[in-house]
């Protein structure tokens, strides 16, 4: 249908233009110029795709800062999706990406631009290549380079930072390979149901007067591009909504690309999407200013719609994607103008925040610190931790007092890791933070900072669309003044503002003054002190400026490298093994002859451990339909329908099984089908890999 539609829309402009051009040419006037002649509004646009999916088994997952919730499976694959658009005469160029993945660390954005460079020169840099993640929290972590990120993970996972790395490179070289000239439409519209304020106090304690102007205490707002080629055909879509990654809880151990990502399959699907094709139509969910949005609706935050998870993120995804495909159907506004980008790192240790962006009177940030209220974990996922809750401030837990002290040393006590960088340690930070009280210094970790002081930030145009790239989460308010400080300076009439969270590198939180005032779990993770903010807008107005002038902008100072800096505690695989009698892909626990559609189908193997072979771009198993004398392939492992589920069968031991379960759908044809697993094992004698296939009896679908 959006396909159809779209071609019928191109046509008819088509169709005008040539009927424009022969009157033109026989009333011996100027006509108006033809698509091919490169007017305002066409571009050079490609989008390409990769998987980025990561260990299957046994690494921690990013996003709750649970030790518990370690990987055992997959039910959707992970993905990175590119954009890459150049102006019509391919003078300038940008690239924007959506990654499945909890954060953006410097780590992954460094060393991507360092492959492109190794393969296109200067064409793409830091300065106009855009990575963000969708911020799910059910992928496997371990791929930042700094500390706090990676200390409940256990270390660096080199294994899992790789595939994304080489995932995201890939989708921009298939990017580039694939662009050609076109069009971008964009349409903008409220979507309504699928989001709340998890943060409702510190959002009312922003001033009324700045409340009022807004109907919603969330930006309900959905900004979507469509890419069509010229000949009518779509290329992707590209689209800004602000609504975090948990609708997959902390207890989920299976890796999925929550709502953001369902949504990214669901319009794939109906657009038949090729993931082995290097050409093929991308959809991209990216996110915004979600830091207090959650998409559990029910529950104060830790309940989404539906009786689980599953369908939690089945609803938030289908909504979102039900929104862009509305958008894209009745687009009828398109970008036009030039393509261009800022960049600037800027040391946000110490900026002398001008009065004009703060509260009448120079402040200034301060050494990066996390405060009490961060132990508490967000309300979409709280931690288990009786002594902390939020809206710990320094009037009840001031430095030096038995209170902090006790606090302090009890949270030590559980976490010994932290000792080195413990708040009370740091008298001097207390004060530039209030009204925080410190419970980690990450600013002093030894012998790097355990979190990143030097930050990316980044305007993209595109036409009349600027997209404002932030390196940490900001709450709705914070992202409405940051485009509100981008607009005045921009005073463009015909001017379109995202913020792209999550981008280029992580820095936690980031909210309004009076947010941080209330040390919820935001304002606790916000690094920078209460100016945090203001020095943002302070900063972006400098971009935007030199965007709006035309005038360059110094790089600002480079961020420290410590690719040479990491640590793993993980063991990898030893070596697999089954029991007696048994091969890799035998069967435990075979299919039931028949199945009604809306049953679950299950086979158990023994199998291999996944990170054997990651399997990217390919899949762990297969649900087959027979066809004849032939065997057609109905789903496989990135499908919504099934679910790849590995786990040891002692704690320790060598042995595992794999079981696939197959949520029959209702549209599932009737007839005979059979589920195939495909793995690999290490053999314990010469240490090899080798793949081994497992397949199900068959059974009947009624």
């Amino acid at each position: 249908m959006i396909r159809r539609m779209l071609r019928k829309k191109f046509l008819f402009t088509k169709g005008l233009l040539i009927l424009a051009l022969l009157l033109s040419t026989i009333l011996s006037v100027p006509g108006p110029s033809a698509y091919a002649d490169t007017p305002d509004d066409v571009y050079n646009i490609g989008a390409g795709i990769y998987d980025i999916t990561g260990d299957a088994a046994e690494v921690r997952m990013m996003g709750y800062a649970s030790t518990d919730q370690i990987t055992a499976g997959i039910h959707t694959r992970l993905r990175s999706r590119a954009f890459v658009i150049g102006d019509a005469a391919n003078t300038n160029r940008v690239v924007f990406v959506s990654a499945d993945l909890g954060i953006m660390p410097r780590s992954v954005t460094q060393k991507v631009v360092e492959k492109l460079q190794a393969k296109f020169g200067g064409l793409y840099s830091d300065r106009n290549v855009l990575v963000s993640s969708t911020h799910t929290h059910a992928g496997p972590g371990g791929y930042s380079h700094y500390a706090l990120y990676n200390i409940t993970i256990l270390g660096f996972i080199k294994e899992n930072f790789d595939v994304i790395v080489n995932g995201i490179y890939q989708s921009i070289v298939n990017a580039h390979n694939n662009m050609e000239p076109g069009h971008i439409a964009i349409n903008r519209g409220q979507l309504e149901g699928v989001s709340v304020n998890r943060s409702l106090d510190a959002y009312h304690n922003n001033p009324a007067s700045e409340i009022q102007n807004y109907t919603d205490d969330v930006d309900k707002t959905m900004t979507s591009l469509n890419f069509i080629n010229t000949s009518g055909q779509p290329i992707g879509t590209l689209n800004w909504f602000a609504l975090h990654g948990t609708s997959m809880s902390k207890y989920n151990t299976l890796i999925s690309g929550d709502n953001k990502g369902y949504a990214s399959y669901l319009y794939e699907k109906s657009m038949n999407t090729d993931y082995s094709n290097t050409k093929t139509f991308v959809a991209a969910f990216a996110q915004s200013n979600e830091g207090d949005v959650s998409p559990n609706i029910y529950g104060n935050g830790v309940k989404g719609y539906g009786n689980n998870e599953f369908e939690s993120t089945e609803y938030a995804g289908r909504k979102q994607y039900e929104a862009a495909v509305q958008l894209n159907d009745t687009a009828t506004q398109y970008l036009s103008g030039s393509v261009d980008f800022r960049h600037q790192f800027v040391n946000f240790e110490n900026i002398s925040v001008a009065p004009e962006y703060a509260d009448g009177t120079e402040r200034h940030t301060a050494p990066a610190a996390m405060g009490y209220s961060f132990a508490t974990g967000a309300e979409d996922g709280p931690s288990d931790i009786a002594m902390f809750h939020e809206g710990m401030t320094q009037d009840d837990y001031p430095f030096g007092s038995a209170n902090a002290v006790s606090v302090t040393q009890a949270f030590i006590g559980i976490t010994p890791f932290f000792g080195p960088i413990v708040g009370t340690y740091y008298p001097e930070l207390w004060s530039l933070h209030y009204p925080k009280p410190i419970l980690f210094a990450t600013s002093k970790g030894q012998p790097y900072p355990w979190t990143p002081n030097v930050l990316p930030l980044q305007i993209l145009k595109i036409g009349q669309l600027r997209i404002i790239a932030v390196p940490a989460e900001f709450t709705t308010m914070a992202g409405r003044r940051l485009i509100n400080t981008v607009q005045s300076i921009t005073d463009d009439p015909d001017g379109l503002y995202v913020i792209a969270g999550l981008s280029n590198t992580y820095s936690d939180y980031v909210t309004t003054k009076e947010e941080y005032d209330t040390q919820n779990y935001e304002g606790a993770s916000t690094l920078f002190g209460p100016w945090t903010l203001a020095a943002y807008q302070q900063k972006f107005a400098d971009l935007a400026a030199s965007l709006k002038n035309g005038t360059p902008l110094d790089n600002g100072p480079t961020p420290i490298d410590l690719s040479n800096k990491q640590n793993n505690f993980q063991t990898g695989v030893v070596f697999d093994d089954v029991p007696i009698g048994k091969q890799f892909g035998s069967i435990v626990q075979n299919v039931e002859p028949s199945y009604n559609k809306g049953d679950v189908a299950t086979v158990t193997f023994w199998g291999g451990h996944p990170k054997n072979d990651l399997k990217t771009q390919s899949t762990f198993l297969e649900v087959q339909r027979k066809d004849g004398d032939k065997w057609t392939v109905v789903s496989r492992d990135w499908d919504w329908d099934t679910k790849y589920i590995w786990k040891r069968v002692t704690p320790g031991g060598t042995t595992s099984q794999v079981t696939i379960e197959w949520n029959i759908p209702q549209e599932a044809a009737s007839g005979t089908y059979r589920i195939v697993h495909y793995g690999n094992y290490k053999n314990g004698w010469d240490q090899k890999i080798y793949p081994y296939t497992g397949t199900s009896s068959t059974f009947i679908v009624n």
